[in-house]
């Protein structure tokens, strides 16, 4: 893509001769610069720059029958050309205007195929020029590819279409398709067809208000007696005018395209967020939206009609028609009344199945029954069967057969889930127990069982009689060690068919045959990056064969060095992290480092459960511009995700005691590298992205811990955010000394050491809205602390544009090299620092 404001490449060899010469000195690869006021993009030393322009590795969609890919090559980062086009902010979504799309800036720019048992790799002729697929789906046959190619600049939303046999492409039809709400398009059972939402030939032009005014936007509310949730959404309808225009952008109209084009219209356009055939292919299931459109809630919760449509569009039943849900009961159990998470069952014809919350959808009521799980069958003359009466919320349904689907059931509150065996053809049958226990007990997760598309395109569970496969992460105690297992339901035995093996990270992808030897992995080492493998798995010594060689993305830091770490916080409380070290430094020969800190704090109800090991010191030291080992090419070391546990066993509230904790799990994590020899206590920072940054104030607010603080796109003001945040379920009125307890902002006056504060300007993400940057800087500016602001143009929660990368690494940098590389002891500080760490 032309980028006006792409800097000038810089070579590798240079790079390379920055990073490797001798001594850990010869790391830092620029002097400092002074952080005052600069106007335009600025960029990082070159060492940080080639992070930014790393090659991605290409995503792999493996097809239906598994013996071929596709394979997606998407360039790094956007200009900010690209990410300032057009944008329409509108009852949650985010619209790009010109393309009637979901508002996004990175594509894929090639397409291939891969040949599974050879390797080979096939190129596709005939692709629009230049590529710009924003999705892609095989045919249940496989003989086919549907992609959606999109361009912003002109506005195409296209369909094309891949003969995987001529390994050709073409364009299907002419008229555009509407994706402001999904991929705009599926394919039809039979692989003939495909169901897709058009834009509407004689839409005309979108609505365009004058600037004047028709009057005031009015809400209103009555008292009833019940406290509702209201969160905190953005990107909210203001006006009319606004719902107007929001409407015309997700007017859709339903049509059939065979595979030589021919359009066939199914009934009129309407307002469709959601359009699936069922699995004979003869009916649709439909959901759209109505007035009243709320200025409150995004689209998702405005009044909502289901209906179930023959194949030429016409209305055979109406499955529900929902209300406007403006909030919802406390808690994070809480849930709509109504039918919900509705879908085909997958190894039925046509059959509905849904769930409806038995409790009000209100988890404070006292009930033995919260969720029931519905099926309807077609003709839909008969009333609904219940498949399931679950005592918490249902999260999963996976379909086998008649006798064998599995459901499975969780519960906020406690952590609690369990997965049922039931029979959908024989519902009075009693449902078996298959799992019970913690989901936050990494240690005894059984895995997830493994789902395949099946002759129609449907996902079913993957089965040899009476079992099932499960691939799960394998955490240990020695880190994770992924598996597959075969789980003998009749009679709960298993059977253990692959397990990693170090010094290796190897994850189960698929299996590839009917007989279930034969299997698809990643393998990665510290020093090897993500490949694609195949198993045999009934040649247990036999190694794996490659099927890809993707090159190591960053050479110049391949011998960064990474080590899983343990250490105790004061309560006993068992904590991890990752400890990366710069090449080439010794700590005894070299010293301690200057090192990065980066974490973001999660909460558990037991102590055991957030004591366990995480991650797998045997993963790719992967190098990328995002996190804090970026970094290591500037000569510091970073401690990665240092476990910041928020523990609340019982009836106890694990926010409760944040500031307690939160401190105690950092002066564990710096007395460990301290002790270590890596790092000096007096050039320590911390940083961390949205909750990680709410974290980085208070520490700093509350310890002299660190010299300086990086705090990206956060949440510093909690009454801004009064009904719940991040895992916190009470309201601001329920727990308001906790909300102000946990507020950086009320202790702005305590933060003695520089925070460095970066922000996009259009932040989407709930609760963490810009002014809460904008007003923590006001606050520590007018207090006389050391505070920087930057507000990155264009950008949402999570940065895009390859000129904001640079800027943020540009910033945080100096940041870096200004207080803590150069920082010297702080008088009173030096050896005393872990005694007065706590203000």
């Amino acid at each position: 893509m032309k980028t006006p404001l792409r800097p000038r490449c810089v070579s590798l060899a240079l790079i390379a001769t920055l990073l490797f010469a001798p001594g850990a000195a010869a790391l830092a690869a620029a002097p400092a610069k002074s952080a005052t006021a600069e106007s335009g993009y600025r960029l990082p030393p070159p060492a940080l720059q080639a992070l930014v322009d790393a090659p991605r590795p290409p995503a792999l969609m493996l097809s239906p029958h598994r013996d071929l890919a596709a394979l997606v090559r998407t360039p790094a980062l956007p200009g900010i050309d690209v990410v300032a086009q057009p944008e329409l902010k509108l009852a949650g979504l985010r619209i790009n205007p010109r393309s009637y799309s979901q508002s996004r800036f990175s594509f894929g720019t090639d397409l291939w195929l891969l040949d599974v048992a050879s390797g080979k790799e096939m190129r596709v002729q005939g692709l629009p020029q230049p590529l710009a697929l924003a999705s892609l789906e095989w045919s249940p046959d496989q003989s086919r590819i549907a992609f959606n190619h999109v361009d912003a600049k002109t506005g195409a939303n296209e369909l094309w279409l891949v003969d995987v046999g001529t390994r050709s492409a073409r364009r299907l039809i002419e008229q555009p398709l509407n994706t402001v709400v999904g991929n705009g398009y599926d394919w039809m059972p039979d692989g003939l067809h495909l169901l897709v939402r058009l834009r509407p030939e004689d839409q005309g032009a979108a609505p365009v208000s004058d600037g004047i005014p028709t009057g005031p936007a009015t809400q209103q509310t009555q008292g009833g007696g019940t406290v509702r949730q209201i969160r905190t959404f953005q990107d909210m309808l203001k006006n009319e005018n606004d719902a107007r225009v929001f409407a015309h952008y997700l007017t859709a109209q339903p049509a059939l395209v065979d595979l030589r084009g021919q359009v066939a219209k199914l009934g009129l356009p309407d307002l469709y967020t959601a359009l699936s055939p069922s699995p004979d292919g003869k009916l649709l299931l439909a959901q759209r939206v109505e007035r009243p459109f709320s200025y409150l809630v995004p689209y998702v919760y405005f009044p909502r009609r289901i209906e179930v449509l023959a194949a030429d569009g016409k209305l055979v039943h109406e499955v529900a028609k929902l209300p406007l849900v403006d909030g919802l009961p406390t808690g994070n159990d809480a849930v709509p009344t109504g039918v919900r998470y509705i879908g085909w069952r997958a190894d039925a014809p046509a059959t509905l199945v849904w769930a409806e919350a038995q409790d009000g959808g209100d988890p404070a009521k006292q009930v033995a029954i919260r969720d029931a799980v519905l099926m309807q069958a077609a003709p839909f003359d008969k009333p609904p069967v219940t498949l399931a009466q679950l005592g918490m919320r249902v999260s999963d349904l996976q379909w086998g057969r008649g006798d064998l689907a599995l459901i499975s059931e969780s519960w906020w509150k406690t952590r609690q889930t369990k997965r049922w065996r039931v029979a959908p053809d024989d519902v009075g049958r009693a449902p078996q127990l298959v799992f019970e226990g913690s989901y936050e007990d990494r240690y005894a997760d059984p895995g997830d069982p493994v789902t395949e598309p099946d002759a129609s395109g449907n996902q079913r569970l993957r089965m040899d009689g009476d079992s099932v496969f499960l691939i799960g992460a394998g955490a240990s105690p020695e880190g994770d060690r992924p598996f597959l297992d075969k789980l003998n339901l009749a009679d709960g035995s298993k059977t253990r068919l692959f397990h990693s093996q170090a010094p290796y990270y190897e994850a189960p992808r698929a299996l590839l045959d009917e007989g279930g030897t034969r299997l698809l992995t990643t393998r990665e080492s510290p020093t090897e990056p993500s490949n694609y493998y195949l198993r045999d798995l009934g040649k247990a010594d036999a190694a794996p064969t490659a099927l890809t060689r993707f090159p190591h993305p960053t050479p110049q830091l391949k011998d960064v060095k990474k080590e899983q770490i343990r250490y105790k916080r004061a309560d006993g409380v068992e904590l991890t992290g990752t400890l990366y070290l710069p090449p080439k430094y010794e700590p005894k020969r070299d010293g301690p480092l200057p090192l990065l800190m980066w974490a973001y704090p999660q909460e558990f109800k037991s102590a055991s459960a957030a004591s366990q090991v995480t991650d797998s010191p045997y993963r790719f030291n992967a190098i990328s511009y995002w996190g804090p080992q970026a970094f290591l090419a500037m000569g510091y070391a970073v401690l990665d995700d240092p476990s910041m546990p928020i523990v609340g066993e019982g009836d106890k509230e694990p926010n409760d005691t944040y500031l307690q904790q939160l401190t105690a799990s950092a002066q564990a994590a710096v007395d460990e590298v301290v002790r270590r020899g890596v790092a000096d206590r007096e050039r320590i920072a911390i940083g961390g992205h949205s909750y990680g940054a709410f974290m980085t104030a208070n520490l700093l607010a509350h310890t002299r811990l660190f010299k300086a603080g990086i705090a990206r796109s956060g949440a510093y003001n909690r009454t801004l955010t009064p009904f719940g945040f991040q895992a916190e379920e009470r309201n601001y009125w329920q727990a308001q000394s906790t909300y102000e307890t946990m507020s950086p902002f009320n202790f702005a006056d305590k933060i003695k050491d520089p925070i460095l504060l970066i922000h996009g300007e259009q932040d989407n993400n709930s609760g963490t809205f810009p002014i809460q940057s904008e007003r923590m800087y006001a606050a520590i500016k007018g207090l006389g602390g050391n505070a920087r602001l930057v507000m990155l143009p264009n950008e949402s929660h999570g940065y895009r544009a390859r000129e904001s990368i640079l800027h943020m690494l540009a910033e945080s940098n100096d940041w870096l090299e200004t207080y803590v590389k150069g920082a010297k002891p702080a008088e009173g500080k030096g050896k005393a620092g872990k005694a007065k760490a706590a203000k």
